[in-house]
C-alpha cells in the first residue's frame, strides 16, 4: 500500500506552486480595480450628501439672516446722535433701540463687510428712517455730509449766563428754560453751591462739543455737562474734599491765561499769593478776571478804579483768598494746571502783547513795574 504524499494532502490533486512567479500569477487580479470602485462609490454618496444638504439648508440661512436685519429703505424719520468716543456696538445698541436697525449683529456684521464706512463715522446728529437695513444706516452714518446737526460747542472760559445762551440758540429751548432747569439738576454728592455763587452751575458745566438730541430736555442737557466735570475731576484723581476748590483756582487760570503755556505758571502765582500774608499782596489774588465776573463784561482786559472798588465777595482786590466759587467753566487744561502748577516764586504776571499772548511773569514788584512799563511801551 502506498502513503499518500505530504503535498497532495494538503494541496489536493494540484501540485503548490513552488516560484514566485507562479505564485503571483495564482493570486486574484481584481482586488485593486474593486478598490477604486468602493472609493469611487464613497465619493460620488458625500458629494451627493453635500448637495442634498446645501439644498436644504440654503432656506434656513437665507430665512436667519432675513431674520437678523430689515429689508427695505424704511418708513418715517427718526434722528439718532452719535457721541463723541462713541464704539460700533454702543452705536448698534442705540440704532436697535430706536428700530432703526433690527439687531445690533446686522449692523456690526455690516460694518466689518464695509470697513471705509464704518471708520469714517463722525460724532454728530443724523436723520434715518426706522427699520432699514443696516447697511443703509451705516452709509448714512458714515456720510458726514448727511448729518442735520454737528453740535454744539462750548469754549473754555464761559459764563453759566453764555452757556444758556449759547445752548438755547442750538436747541430752541429759552434761556429761561436752562436757568430753570439748573436749580434741579443734581451735582455730586457732598457739594453744594455756595449761597454767593450767581450761577449755581458755574464751574461744573465742562466746555466740550456736545451732540444734544430734540429729545434731550434742558435740565438732560446741563446734568451730562455736570457729570463730564465730575468724570474729568475723578480722571485727574483729584480728592473730592479739593474739587470746588480745584475748579475755582481753574476757572482763574482760565480767565487770567492767554495760551496753554502760561496755565501752569498764572496757577502758581495763585498759589503764591495765597500764601504771601505780607507786603503788597496781603493775601489778595487782585484778579481782574474777578472783576470782569461781577461786571459781566467782556471784550477789555483792564479794570477801572470803580469798578475795582465794587463790594461784591468776588472783589479779589478786596477780599483775601479765592473767591466763593468758580468765575466760569475750566476745561481740562485749566483744571490739570490748578491740579499740578508749575514751580516758581512769580507773585505778578502782566500781559504785553494781546495778539500773541505774551506773558512775562515776576518775582518781586520791582521787576514787576519794569515789565509793565514795557506794556505800556508797547500800547
Amino acid at each position: 500500500m502506498i502513503e499518500p504524499r505530504l503535498d497532495e494532502t494538503i494541496f489536493g490533486d494540484r501540485p503548490p506552486p513552488t516560484t514566485r512567479a507562479e505564485r503571483r500569477s495564482r493570486e486574484p487580479r481584481n482586488r485593486s480595480g474593486r478598490t477604486r470602485l468602493v472609493v469611487l462609490l464613497g465619493v460620488v454618496l458625500i458629494v451627493a450628501a453635500l448637495v442634498f444638504a446645501v439644498g436644504a439648508l440654503t432656506p434656513m440661512f437665507s430665512s436667519f439672516f432675513s431674520r437678523n436685519d430689515y429689508a427695505g429703505p424704511g418708513t418715517g424719520t427718526v434722528e439718532y446722535t452719535v457721541e463723541e468716543g462713541a464704539t460700533g456696538s454702543q452705536i448698534a445698541a442705540g440704532l436697535a433701540k430706536l428700530d432703526v436697525i433690527k439687531t445690533q449683529s446686522s449692523f456690526i456684521e455690516a460694518a466689518n463687510g464695509n470697513p471705509s464706512a464704518s471708520s469714517s463715522i463722525q460724532p454728530g446728529t443724523y436723520q434715518l428712517k426706522k427699520q432699514m437695513s443696516a447697511s443703509e444706516a451705516l452709509a448714512i452714518l458714515g456720510d458726514a455730509n448727511a448729518r442735520v446737526s454737528s453740535g454744539i460747542t462750548i469754549p473754555e472760559g464761559k459764563w453759566a449766563s453764555e452757556i444758556y445762551a449759547t445752548l438755547a440758540k442750538s436747541t430752541g429751548h429759552k434761556v429761561a428754560d436752562y436757568e430753570k432747569a439748573a436749580t434741579t439738576v443734581t451735582l455730586p454728592k457732598g457739594i453744594t453751591a455756595p449761597d454767593q455763587a450767581k450761577y449755581r452751575l458755574e464751574g461744573w458745566l465742562f466746555p466740550k462739543t456736545y451732540n444734544f438730541s430734540k429729545q434731550d430736555s434742558p435740565k438732560a442737557q446741563l446734568q451730562r455737562m455736570v457729570d463730564e466735570t465730575t468724570q474729568e475731576l475723578t480722571d485727574l484723581k483729584v480728592p473730592r474734599a479739593k474739587w470746588e476748590r480745584t475748579l475755582t483756582l481753574a476757572s482763574i487760570v482760565e480767565g487770567e491765561s492767554s495760551g496753554k503755556v502760561d496755565r501752569g505758571k498764572v496757577a502758581r502765582v495763585v498759589e503764591n499769593r495765597l500764601v504771601d500774608q505780607t507786603g503788597l499782596i496781603n493775601g489778595r489774588l487782585q484778579m481782574d478776571s474777578t472783576i470782569h465776573y461781577i461786571t459781566h463784561k467782556r471784550g477789555n482786559v483792564e479794570t477801572t478804579d470803580a469798578e475795582r472798588g465794587q463790594v461784591d465777595p468776588y472783589n479779589t482786590y478786596l477780599n483775601a483768598g479765592l473767591p466763593p466759587g468758580p468765575i466760569n467753566n475750566p476745561g481740562v487744561a485749566a483744571i490739570e494746571a490748578a491740579v499740578t502748577p508749575d514751580q516758581g516764586t512769580w507773585l505778578y504776571f502782566v500781559t504785553i502783547d494781546s495778539n500773541t499772548g505774551e506773558t512775562l511773569f515776576a518775582s518781586t514788584f520791582e521787576e514787576h513795574q519794569r515789565n509793565i512799563q514795557k506794556w505800556q511801551n508797547g500800547k
